[in-house]
């Protein structure tokens, strides 16, 4: 796959990574994080935040399941295993169909083992592989073997066995002598299993490394095995690692592609490693292993680069915030991409303004009369990348992230504000006097605001997906019974989880969308991921006029033509129109909510064919 160079251009900023660890650390999520990305053995970036260090060592959970196929893989490229030997070869007592288990099944959770011991039985904390192995040899089978995908870690515990009886030494020797020497992983092993729960099975979850140490085992995957000139790994194993072993086998549960990505495939699970992106043909493009205590290691083949988080989290505190250790890292890699990708973008113009109380993140690009694209709720100003160089072929575009979104400040809890006044102190800062404004959905409100605010200001306005937004505005402020009610409604939502709920509030725009459906998908979850919630996990202030702009357009009967953009699967009304002296309304057909997404081309076609 050709990568892209990024280098020779710009050096990739990573602040915004770096702030958004550091706030899980301030949050207590975390008590400490170890980031490090590297292209090949090249680091382009490293931080530490709260107590990580680079000495710092830690249990990294699963994430260490890529560490222990690696030692297979290595005794595979010697030959004292093959990747088809089946568990009874070497271990008779498994007597049964598990025993009829290759070793690549035991590595891929496709064996037809059960994911972890039952409820009533000792959980899988033995310091040994033999002894685990034999508490196991009794259980029963959940399925043949190849015919179930069942993410656990009990049948590597078997792989590991495996790997001893066949070379006559500990699996911590091996990893030792074929990963931790050549790689320098000083800080690194297998041993001994630690007795908190959750870290076991040994091969499973119970390496324990620090942020260097996993970045070199990264860098050495990243070279197709090859390492300060030795090949520690052939690089025909690290293909087989890095293939779709789960096949037709039948997946109970998708623990972490389908949630991680929102595109449910098949084809997701190589040998210890996720395989969260792959391209048409089914190459691996992004390839991870995420631990439940927040470790995530990742290597990114589209954009030629790797990177590490290690870190343990403070799992109580993070529950208790609705926080989930294992999925709140699917947002590295995409961040990551984003930082490569704008230090090679030079036609972008990128800044910060500041406003009263907080600093709003805007890129500029193209010339001429200016037009501010306005993004919606729970997404941020990559919404628009569809229309972004499009309009800036023949206008200046300006697209921003509002206070509590993207790359923009959070708001205060109880200070007032309205978007509508950021945006003009965003006008003020960048010097334009005029413009024409494009918002969807929360940005549509924010434009009919804005237009009722300061009607000499807009030239012409696009309101896409919504209309008048009948709720109360900062001249119906908070009652003491309506912040008890959404004091409680925030509680439920922590309970329930962060990840749950941007999970349905996803799903309804999906299900609400059009032709676009699946063209959608990738992106609108990428801004949801990376989306903070502050609104939903705070008593938000009043940040639009809700009810009362109606009698503000009224009064002031603005000007300034406006385009109504619908998609035909909306049912939002068109109340809007009856205060309008100039208005027009494109509908779109087989189009949701999303519409400039949704329908990309026909939306620019009708905001162009307006605009002009």
């Amino acid at each position: 796959m050709p990568q892209r160079v990024w280098a020779a251009i710009g050096q990739p900023d990573f602040s915004y990574l770096d702030q958004r660890l550091r706030q899980r650390v301030d949050a207590g999520y975390f008590p400490g994080i170890g980031l490090r990305i590297g292209r090949g053995e090249q680091i382009i970036h490293e931080a530490y935040f709260g107590d990580g260090a680079p000495d710092q060592i830690v249990h990294v959970a699963s994430a260490g399941k890529w560490v222990a196929v690696a030692v297979m893989a290595a005794l595979v490229d010697s030959g004292a295993l093959r990747w088809t030997d089946t568990a009874r070869t070497f271990i008779p007592e498994l007597s049964d169909v598990k025993g009829e288990a290759s070793l690549a099944q035991l590595l891929s959770h496709t064996a037809g083992y059960p994911d972890y011991q039952p409820p009533d039985a000792r959980r899988d904390d033995y310091q040994t592989l033999e002894e685990a192995v034999r508490q196991m040899a009794s259980l029963p089978s959940v399925a043949r073997p190849g015919a179930r995908f069942q993410y656990g870690g009990l049948a590597m515990q078997v792989a590991g066995r495996m790997a001893e009886l066949a070379t006559g030494k500990t699996f911590n020797e091996l990893f030792l002598e074929h990963i931790a020497a050549p790689l320098e992983m000083s800080r690194s092993g297998f041993s001994p299993v630690s007795v908190e729960p959750g870290f076991n099975p040994m091969l499973g979850g119970g390496f324990f490394t620090s942020t260097p140490d996993y970045g070199r085992f990264l860098a050495m995957l990243s070279q197709r095995g090859r390492y300060k000139g030795r090949q520690v790994l052939n690089a025909a194993a690290i293909n087989v690692m890095q293939a779709d072993h789960v096949k037709q086998a039948r997946i109970v549960k998708d623990d972490f592609v389908a949630p991680a990505r929102s595109v449910p495939r098949q084809d997701i699970y190589g040998l210890g490693q996720w395989r969260e992106e792959v391209t048409p043909n089914g190459e691996p493009r992004l390839l991870s292993s995420p631990g439940w205590a927040g470790a995530y290691g990742w290597i990114d083949r589209q954009e030629g680069v790797w990177g590490a988080v290690i870190a343990k989290a403070n799992v109580d505190v993070a529950t208790a915030d609705g926080y989930s250790t294992f999925l709140g890292a699917t947002l590295y890699a995409p961040m990551v991409r984003d930082a490569l990708r704008d230090a090679v973008d030079t036609a972008t113009k990128r800044g910060v303004v500041n406003v009263p109380g907080a600093h709003l993140y805007y890129e500029e690009r193209g010339r001429g009369a200016p037009v501010i694209l306005i993004h919606g709720h729970s997404l941020d100003r990559r919404m628009w990348d569809d229309q972004f160089k499009v309009l800036a072929r023949r206008y200046r575009v300006i697209r921003y992230d509002l206070r509590g979104y993207g790359r923009s400040s959070l708001p205060d809890e109880g200070v007032q504000f309205l978007h509508a006044d950021d945006l003009r102190a965003l006008m003020d800062h960048l010097g334009i006097a005029r413009t024409r404004l494009i918002g969807l959905s929360l940005g549509g409100f924010i434009a009919t605001d804005f237009l009722a605010l300061n009607p000499e200001r807009v030239v012409k306005a696009v309101m896409a997906g919504g209309d008048l937004f009948d709720v109360p505005g900062p001249d119906e402020p908070w009652t003491s019974e309506g912040i008890a009610r959404r004091r409680s409604e925030i509680a439920q939502l922590r309970r329930d989880g962060q990840w749950a709920f941007k999970r349905r509030w996803y799903d309804g725009l999906v299900e609400n969308a059009g032709a676009g459906r699946d063209l959608i998908r990738r992106p609108l979850w990428t801004m949801i991921d990376e989306w903070q919630m502050w609104q939903p996990l705070h008593v938000e202030p009043r940040l639009v006029l809700g009810r009362s702009v109606r009698q503000r357009l009224r009064d002031i009967k603005p000007q300034a033509p406006v385009l109504i953009v619908r998609g035909d699967r909306e049912t939002a009304g068109f109340a809007i129109t009856d205060l309008l002296i100039d208005c027009q309304i494109k509908i779109i057909e087989n189009c949701g909510h999303l519409s400039n997404m949704d329908q990309p081309e026909r939306f620019n076609a009708a905001v162009l064919s307006f605009l002009e």
